[in-house]
């Protein structure tokens, strides 16, 4: 589903170029469950942006579900993030006036679905991750187990092709931390192709492939 083809992405800073990713070449299945990690610098940051549709490389391919996507303007790029790609963000990025209901509903609007519909997705979203009775509550009425939840419901609510999830557990203690993994995981036995970015080795060897990137290079590749 994932195809990264001798990708490079290098960066000016104070003169000089500084290569973040170095030739890196990548396939990822559809309904893998794999961890991108690395000590900080390693390159995973600019590979999950790349991943993400958030940062084009200088140089390489990149296809996403048969689509080429290494050399997309801005607008296309955010047409791309809106059909196929799911986030979850370590600080969860909720809208503390809005319920759980209205926050998953969001993405939703930029599709222009009407608002009937987004409710109604955006409900079973909630059901799907185990918030079900949580819909009206809003962020601080919420533990930040029940937060990223939201978020995670928030992500899978225009059914993506890829969730890919930063730090996903950063701000959580670690049995909460067992929680969203366990969840992630049985989004992955339902089908959902997961990448998770993390520094975390606990959080990686919940996954079920590991890359680890050294230097902007690809310094392991294996099944966990």
């Amino acid at each position: 589903m994932i195809e990264l083809s001798h990708i490079s992405k290098r960066y000016q800073l104070g003169g000089q170029e500084y290569p973040a990713l170095d030739d890196v070449s990548l396939s990822i299945a559809r309904n893998e469950f794999l961890a991108l990690t690395g000590a900080s610098g390693s390159g995973k940051s600019t590979m999950m942006n790349v991943l993400g549709c958030l940062d084009t490389p200088t140089s390489g391919t990149y296809s996403l579900d048969g689509e080429q996507v290494a050399g997309l303007d801005d607008e296309q790029l955010a047409s791309v993030r809106n059909r196929k790609i799911g986030f979850v963000f370590q600080n969860f990025y909720l809208m503390p006036r809005m319920t759980a209901l209205d926050n998953v509903a969001q993405p939703l609007i930029y599709r222009g679905i009407g608002p009937a519909k987004r409710r109604v997705h955006a409900r079973t979203a909630l059901e799907r991750v185990g918030l079900g009775d949580r819909t009206l509550h809003r962020p601080n009425e919420m533990s930040g187990g029940q937060r990223q939840r939201v978020a995670v419901a928030r992500a899978l609510v225009g059914h993506p092709e890829l969730l890919l999830a930063d730090e996903p557990t950063g701000n959580l203690d670690s049995r909460t931390a067992k929680e969203i993994m366990d969840l992630f995981r049985q989004l992955h036995d339902e089908g959902q192709t997961v990448v998770i970015v993390t520094h975390d080795p606990g959080i990686a060897a919940c996954c079920r492939r590991l890359v680890r990137l050294h230097d902007g290079k690809i310094a392991e590749d294996r099944d966990v």
